[in-house]
């Protein structure tokens, strides 16, 4: 029987010299006044382990020079202190380093090569051996061969498992090389088959032939069953998904007399798409009504409603709204894609210095920031990048919308519905009752919900939200004129920041070209050398019209206390302005013209955006530029 030896029983323990060729250490008395006092620990005492380190991403981070020393260090505590967490977490959450440089450094610690890949680089032979489902499933992505291997590129290097699937589908030896993400999306978008294109001309040759009831006062049935026909639902899904591949924000499907015009809004302007028949406008309305869950037999009143659809592998919401007009409903529906606002707040175009400021505002812990500008100017996107800065997982982020345009995972989110009597302001009171710590209110209307917002603010909320206003000093105004005090005001408000969508210059007919004699003026006043202005000449890819995509240009209004006691003293429109031009921060036309020199637009396109096109007279407009 095994019995344990009290510490104070003496055990006759043979040394390491006693036991020639045994190898086993001297046991280490644990008293050491007593050596001859040893309990049964002293028959083997094992050497302390040391923990290995094993080079990891923050050693390559460290040795490209992305970090420092002082924060590899700091990264080295935080790892041993929660052991399992990613140390590369931090970095990116702080704009330390950027994806692509995590990417990268996960590249070489594999011993792999990283290269930005675009759809004109990759091989369509290598393309087509992997179905396109299956690459946006895995992440990874043939572009080309070497020799008798395929090269695949994937943003997930460390995924070995999805690395054996191409290995074992296409039945080739691999040479894989590391991207970023959004380039396996553009490829995938760019490369994988489309309907065809001439099918268009097909299906409204067979709805022409489709049976229409006339004269008959009640022709709901009669609608419903040409909604649900073949040709209809083939016209109604074409237009969704060419919308979406063309992307386009909006359709707008207009009855006219003789027929029904279709047009798209792309980069913020109307382009006519195509016609179909006047006849058939009804049941083209019925089928988008049909999908929306909205009445068909209501044609007299306007209605709204919400479709969700699966166009191209992903997901996308649409707005439809109906107005009933002399010819018909018109129908206009707007398109949601949730890709639009995956990336960060560097990626909307912000000059550094504006974004490292604004960055700083979304931080702090109370107060109201402001998103100004016209409907359709991106203020919606920039409230979203601004949550997505935000850390969910210790915040109670809430948000108030009407409607919810996008669905985020890191918050929650109240649909406003005037029906139910869930307005901004009753969702916002609710919202103060459920310990929040930032707040976002779709769009500050009324003085009710303004006034909850600014008693929000004080009481410790971080309160986001929009406001329709022509710049971002005009938006004190605003909220004086709606009601609230401006020694409110001037305690709550943090800043304000103004955009506008200006449209980028087309990439493939991109050229240079001396501005025009009539705009000398603002090149003098910028200082800018007509000879280095760019614009697009018109090709195929830009519909003719020398842009594609668009950019944002921003003014940064940061109330200090001079700001706040201009409002307190003076609150109009006059005084603010004159305040922001003496805080020395760039207007929106100065912003604009950065991206003039840049290359990025052109000064045609900045002056029709700011409302400053033919306004060169103008005493007032004059002073600012000066």
């Amino acid at each position: 029987m095994l019995r344990f030896l009290s510490p104070k029983e003496k055990v006759k323990v043979p040394s390491p010299s006693s036991r020639p060729g045994s190898g086993l250490p001297a046991a280490v008395p644990i008293y050491p006044d007593d050596a001859e006092v040893r309990g049964l620990c002293d028959l083997y005492s094992p050497e302390p382990t040391s923990r290995t380190h094993v080079r990891d991403v923050v050693d390559v981070l460290l040795e490209m020079k992305k970090i420092t020393d002082e924060q590899y260090g700091r990264l080295r505590r935080e790892t041993l202190s929660k052991p399992g967490v990613d140390p590369t977490t931090a970095l990116l959450k702080d704009g330390v380093v950027g994806a692509n440089d995590v990417l990268e450094a996960k590249a070489k610690l594999n011993s792999m090569e990283f290269r930005r890949i675009t759809p004109q680089d990759v091989d369509k032979t290598a393309f087509v051996k992997l179905d396109a489902d299956f690459i946006q499933r895995s992440n990874v992505v043939p572009i080309g061969f070497d020799g008798n291997k395929l090269v695949v590129a994937t943003s997930e290097p460390t995924n070995v498992f999805a690395i054996e699937d191409v290995k074992r589908q296409t039945g080739s030896d691999l040479r894989v090389v590391v991207c970023a993400p959004e380039d396996i999306v553009a490829v995938c978008e760019a490369l994988q088959e489309k309907p065809a294109e001439c099918a268009i001309e097909e299906i409204i040759s067979d709805m022409t032939e489709v049976e229409v009831v006339q004269d008959i006062e009640d022709v709901s049935e009669d609608l419903e069953r040409m909604a649900g026909q073949s040709p209809v639902i083939k016209f109604v899904n074409y237009l969704i998904s060419n919308a979406v591949r063309e992307g386009a924000s909006d359709i707008h499907i207009e009855p006219k007399e003789k027929q029904t015009k279709i047009r798209y809004r792309i980069d913020g302007v109307l382009f006519e798409a195509m016609q179909a028949p006047q006849k058939m406008h009804p049941a083209i309305v019925s089928r988008i009504k049909i999908m929306a869950n909205l009445d068909i037999s209501e044609r007299r009143l306007p209605q709204d409603g919400k479709v969700s659809a699966i166009v191209g592998n992903r997901a996308i919401d649409l707005r439809v709204s109906t107005l009933p007009t002399n010819h018909g409903e018109k129908t206009v529906i707007r398109v949601l894609d949730s890709k639009s606002i995956r990336h960060g707040l560097e990626y909307m175009g912000m000059e550094p210095d504006v974004c490292e400021v604004f960055r700083d505002q979304v931080k702090l812990p109370h107060g109201i920031l402001l998103v100004t500008g016209p409907t359709g100017s991106g203020k919606s996107t920039t409230l979203y990048s601004a949550l997505g800065e935000m850390d969910g997982d210790k915040l109670n982020v809430s948000t108030v919308e009407d409607p919810v345009e996008y669905e985020l995972d890191f918050c929650n989110q109240v649909q406003v519905s005037e029906k139910t009597g869930m307005t901004f302001a009753a969702a916002l009171r609710s919202l103060l009752r459920q310990d929040p710590d930032v707040i976002m209110v779709g769009e500050i209307r009324d003085n009710e919900t303004a006034r909850i917002a600014v008693q929000a603010a004080l009481t410790g909320h971080l309160v986001l939200s929009t406001l329709h206003t022509n710049d971002a000093a005009s938006s004190v105004t605003r909220l004086v004129n709606i009601g609230i005090e401006p020694y409110l005001l001037a305690a709550s408000m943090n800043a304000a920041l103004a955009q506008r969508l200006v449209r980028r210059v087309c990439p493939k007919c991109k050229e240079s070209y001396e501005g025009p004699e009539r705009l000398k003026k603002y090149f003098e006043r910028t200082g800018i050398n007509p000879k280095d202005l760019v614009h697009g000449k018109g090709c195929d890819a830009c519909r003719g019209s020398g842009y594609v995509g668009r950019a944002g240009i921003f003014e940064l209004l940061i109330l200090d206390d001079k700001f706040r006691e201009m409002i307190n003293r003076d609150a109009s429109v006059n005084s603010m302005r004159r305040a922001f031009r003496e805080s020395g921060r760039d207007t929106l036309f100065d912003d604009g013209m950065k991206k003039v020199k840049q290359g990025i637009t052109t000064i045609e396109e900045v002056l029709r955006v700011t409302e400053m096109y033919g306004q060169s007279e103008d005493e007032e407009f004059t002073e600012n530029m000066n």
